[in-house]
């Protein structure tokens, strides 16, 4: 199982619908997954607790795990290259647990 956190500046209305998508995104590829939600100040402490980090925002901070920026799943922009980024990025996880 994947766990993974959607961050974004506030942890409330942007990381909620990026966490729906990521969540369906990853369930119709067949990957189980547990896809928390917080702010971007919480990446530094909550990325020993997850796989990958998923940010609707910008963030330049040097992690333990993989970022990958979700905005465009909000906004429609470049959503399908988003969506394989997504997928590839955890099948690699899986393959490496």
């Amino acid at each position: 199982m994947i766990k993974g956190l959607v961050a974004c500046g506030s942890g409330i209305a942007t990381s909620t619908v990026a966490q729906q998508a990521v969540k369906k995104i990853l369930a119709d590829a067949g990957i189980e997954a547990d896809i928390s939600k917080g702010n971007i100040t919480e990446i530094t402490v909550k990325q020993n607790t997850v796989d990958i980090i998923f940010t609707t925002s910008n963030y330049t901070q040097p992690t333990k795990v993989p970022v990958i920026k979700v905005f465009g799943l909000i906004s429609g922009i470049g959503k399908d290259k988003i969506k394989d980024e997504i997928i590839a990025a955890c099948l690699e996880i899986e393959k490496n647990k």
